[in-house]
Parts: C-alpha cells; sequence; structure tokens
C-alpha cells in the first residue's frame, strides 16, 4: 500500500472533500492548487509520465497528517522549549498514520480496539501498545499494511456507518 492509497482510504474514511483536504495540506505547510488535489487522490497507474498522478512521498503523508491534526483539534500555542513544527519520522508510513490519526481524532487505546474490531480484527491491547510505541523501544513493532488497511476499514464503517 503506497502513501497515495493510505490518502485515498483516509479520506473516504474520515468522509473529507477535496478542498477540506486542500485546507488539511495547508495545515502542515504544504500548498496545492486544488486541481492537483485530485491528481493526488487517484491510484498510481504503470505508466511512467501520467500527467493525472501525482504520487504521495513520505513528507508529503506526513505533513497531511499534522495538518489533519490541526483540522481535527486546533492549532496548539506552542510552549517554551518546543519546537514551531513537529518532527518528520519519514518512516513506517502505517505506525505514523495510526499514531497521528489517534492523535487527530483524540481516539483512547479501546477505541482503537473498537475499531479494529469493525473490521474483523482482532487485537490485544499490548499489540496495539507496540504498534503505537517510539521506533527504538524494545517493544516497538512495525505496522504491517494489513492493520493499517483493517483500521482504515474500520474508521470507515465507525465515520460513515
Amino acid at each position: 500500500m503506497d502513501n497515495n492509497d493510505r490518502l485515498i482510504r483516509l479520506r473516504y474514511a474520515l468522509d473529507l472533500r477535496n478542498s477540506e483536504v486542500e485546507e488539511i495540506f495547508g495545515y502542515g505547510g504544504i500548498e496545492f492548487a486544488r486541481e492537483d488535489i485530485g491528481k493526488i487522490l487517484t491510484k498510481s497507474s504503470d505508466e511512467e509520465d501520467d500527467d493525472n498522478h501525482i504520487p504521495c512521498s513520505p513528507f508529503m503523508f506526513e505533513s497531511f497528517l499534522n495538518g489533519l491534526i490541526v483540522f481535527k483539534r486546533g492549532k496548539q500555542e506552542n510552549q517554551q522549549g518546543q519546537p514551531e513544527k513537529p518532527e518528520m519520522t519519514l518512516i513506517h508510513p502505517n505506525n505514523v498514520l495510526l499514531k497521528k490519526v489517534k492523535i487527530a481524532l483524540s481516539l483512547t487505546a479501546e477505541d482503537m480496539l473498537e475499531v479494529l474490531e469493525l473490521a474483523g480484527v482482532t487485537v490485544t491491547k499490548g499489540e496495539l501498545g507496540a504498534l503505537l510505541r517510539k521506533e527504538g523501544h524494545k517493544n516497538y513493532k512495525e505496522c504491517g499494511d494489513k492493520y493499517a488497511r483493517n483500521f482504515l476499514k474500520g474508521l470507515a464503517v465507525k465515520y460513515r456507518g
């Protein structure tokens, strides 16, 4: 699953309009023209010089997720000692997706387990905790595409009905 696919599924699950996607990218620090949003929200094809597709880089995807947090929760006032912008990890996009959507939607661990159960996946609290840990922690576990897809599927069931 590539970043464009993750973005498409997240947009569907949260029922976001293209104008809202454009606004979220803006909150994340990336400006796009309205017609480019449609090109980002398309799956890649095998053609090399496809003018109707813009690949979503890891930086763009994480910027979108940071913008989603601001879009859903509002801009946070900086406190002394905190950086102006969140630090970009640019690795393991599925783990980043879980963490940042959890923050944006103010989900608890129980809420996330419920979302995964709506998609037909049973996960223990310990397994979920391992997916949400910081990389380098001894109990960190990389999130596979299956968990990410099912999490987005469960979000769609929860938020779209």
